[in-house]
């Protein structure tokens, strides 16, 4: 029986700590947690199965705090339930070095299952987490052994259903019918600018996310914790839908600036936070005070969380029993690691046929698949017949079949990117998603959080230059390359070939820190003859020396990446002709190049030969470094133009011979 004065009084201290948090720090957002606490207890409360002295155990709910401002109750909640979380850090919140930044950190601050924060994002990597639960329910799940059994919570804001990345995320959810999926929406009706009705937000909610296939509740103040517990505890059936508690809440309520847009974001005056506390009957507390009732009341989450990881630990083991090789892999891809001799199904190429590195793409993930059922997971947005993503013998997701490795996102590149995150955040899943290099702009928002987080996201970005031809400078990236390679933490792979391509995929795999990115062509490609080109080994270098210069010390280096690696290998024996030795080097990663010792680097670009000329098609920007003083390059500074691939790049110049003479005239500089 719940005891309602004890609910008060932990709801308070959660309120406060809050409060004091963001005073301290002179900096962030009192708003939500003031009016959103009392749903963040009761969930955290009656429903969270977490332990937080394991806040890693497979089987837990994973809780997201969407509305990523409002991190100073998601902190306190932590603290408060037992987590690595001293009360010390959160006096130090939004301060240098602590485990309390400004919004949450998934990775840098325990019990953190998502980095929030730009609005929309943790919806719709709930999503992801959703989707990775069923999948991984349908790949292990056996009668009597529901070893993969818990939920996604989510509490989200105006801003996050505002932004456009949810309503892909949510409508993709409804869709899938992800009944584990529990979103509070807290419905304060207050942004930035002011009252959401005056301003740009007048729809109903509810009927839209109905409309998405969604189960609405309804919950008119989130301050009524029976109300509250009623309504997630109905939340709980499983209907084959997700569901969004719509529900209405205060901002900043009990402060003087209650239903404001100040409250939002800013900290209050000191005289507003002792009238706050007056309406609390928090006065007579000093700063960061934590009732001992509350803190017992709290700290019986540990009791709880210890028991359900126990009794899942019992689950498992018997599961083990069972089924042996299916625990051990499970455990394995919970773990994040890879199959043993998978690098063994790496198809080679031969030198006599042209290919697209799409189509090597889609040719090595399928090569690999059987070593990876069920562990590599992804899709396209509605573009699998062309990004050649789709792994031809392993099913699909969908609503009530969860089991296959394919993903239909549609033409949702954003939810794509967050869904992605999400799955990766969950774990037991490599996921990768593909599109064209150019929509990569609609998702770019979902690649930097997968970067900041360290998230093992594989991305298939196809028709990746100019080379993309007919369809014109709307489907022509030029500036792309550039733009994620100045992403910190992004490793951008461009192949030159099919044989490069599989190396790359090896790289994409075995990268456990980040997120990486496959730059692939449309049109054909050479194919590099593995015995006499060092490809593997080369590509995981990032720049490697494909063809050297005869006669000794090359007279000019030509540095190329993507399909201008076969340029460059077709320009070399005609300078050899005219007196000039010419070294080729593959460029597929500036990013795993610039990670070799100086020795290497030295090795493949010697400071001494000044004389160098790039060929990307793509924007000159990150080239300089690479050229010096002395070298030059054949680029695109501008869009590009329709036209077959072969006439648009002999229009921006893209030719063997214009190669040649580049090359002579930057090696007698």
């Amino acid at each position: 029986m719940a005891d309602a004065k004890l609910d008060r009084l932990c709801v308070t201290t959660l309120r406060m700590l809050a409060v004091d948090m963001v005073q301290a720090a002179k900096s962030g957002h009192p708003g939500m947690p003031l009016g959103a606490a009392p749903g963040a207890y009761v969930i955290w409360d009656r429903f969270l199965k977490h332990n937080p002295a394991n806040p890693r155990w497979p089987d837990r709910d994973r809780f997201v705090l969407s509305a990523g401002h409002a991190c100073a109750m998601l902190y306190s909640l932590l603290h408060l339930t037992g987590y690595d979380l001293p009360l010390d850090e959160l006096k130090r919140f939004r301060q240098l070095g602590s485990k309390t930044p400004g919004h949450p950190e998934a990775g840098f601050t325990p019990g953190v299952e998502a980095t929030t924060g730009p609005l929309g994002q943790g919806i719709s990597s709930a999503v992801g987490m959703a989707v990775a639960e069923r999948h991984l329910a349908a790949l292990f799940n056996r009668p009597g052994h529901d070893i993969v059994n818990h939920r996604t919570f989510v509490m989200c804001s105006d801003g996050d259903l505002m932004e456009g990345v949810s309503s892909e995320a949510c409508s993709l959810a409804g869709f899938l019918g992800l009944g584990r999926l529990v979103a509070l929406y807290d419905d304060n009706g207050i942004s930035i600018e002011g009252r959401t009705r005056d301003l740009a937000f007048r729809e109903n909610v509810g009927a839209r996310f109905e409309a998405y296939g969604w189960r609405v509740l309804r919950l008119w103040d989130l301050n009524d914790l029976d109300a509250v517990e009623k309504t997630l505890r109905d939340a709980l059936t499983d209907v084959g839908k997700p569901t969004l508690i719509w529900a209405r809440s205060q901002i900043g309520y009990g402060s003087p600036e209650v239903n404001t847009s100040k409250i939002h974001g800013e900290p209050m005056k000191d005289d507003q936070t002792a009238l706050t506390k007056v309406f609390y009957e928090w006065d007579c507390c000093p700063q960061f005070h934590v009732p001992a009732e509350a803190a017992a009341h709290f700290r019986k989450a540990l009791d709880r969380g210890k028991a359900a990881e126990a009794e899942w630990n019992c689950k498992f083991d018997a599961y083990r029993k069972a089924h042996p090789e299916l625990a051990a892999r499970f455990t394995r891809m919970m773990k994040g690691e890879l199959p043993t001799d998978w690098q063994k199904l790496l198809p080679t190429f031969p030198a006599t046929e042209e290919m697209a590195t799409r189509d090597a793409g889609g040719k090595v993930i399928n090569a690999i698949a059987p070593a990876f059922e069920g562990y590599l997971v992804g899709g396209s947005a509605d573009l699998a017949p062309s990004t050649k993503t789709l792994l031809t013998k392993y099913g699909h997701i969908g609503p009530n079949n969860f089991g296959g490795m394919n993903m239909h996102f549609g033409v949702r590149e954003h939810a794509m990117g967050a869904i992605l995150n999400g799955m990766a955040l969950h774990g037991g899943v490599i996921p990768f998603g593909a599109t064209f290099m150019v929509f990569s702009d609609y998702m770019r928002g979902a690649v930097r959080v997968a970067a900041i987080s360290h998230l093992p996201v594989i991305y298939v970005f196809t028709h990746d230059s100019i080379g993309v031809g007919e369809d014109g400078p709307t489907h022509q990236p030029v500036e792309h390359l550039a733009a994620f390679r100045c992403m910190p933490n992004m490793v951008v792979l461009r192949p030159a070939d099919p044989n490069e391509t599989a190396r790359a995929w090896k790289v994409a795999l075995e990268r456990r820190d980040g997120p990486t990115l496959l730059a692939l062509t449309r049109q054909k490609t050479i194919t590099l003859d593995t015995a006499k080109y060092p490809v593997a080994g080369g590509v995981e270098r990032g720049a490697y020396i494909l063809s050297e210069a005869e006669g000794g010390r090359p007279d000019v280096i030509l540095i190329a990446s993507g399909s201008e690696v076969g340029l460059a290998l077709a320009a070399q024996p005609l300078l050899a002709k005219e007196g000039v030795k010419a070294r080729v080097v593959s460029m597929p990663s500036m990013e795993l190049y610039e990670k070799q010792d100086a020795a290497y680097r030295e090795k493949v670009l010697p400071a001494a030969v000044t004389a160098r000329v790039a060929i990307e098609a793509g924007v000159r920007y990150g080239w300089g470094s690479y050229l010096g003083a002395g070298g030059d390059g054949i680029f695109v500074d501008t869009f590009g133009t329709s036209g077959t691939f072969k006439d648009v790049f002999k229009k921006f110049g893209f030719t063997v011979e214009n190669l040649v003479a580049k090359a002579k005239a930057a090696a007698k500089k």
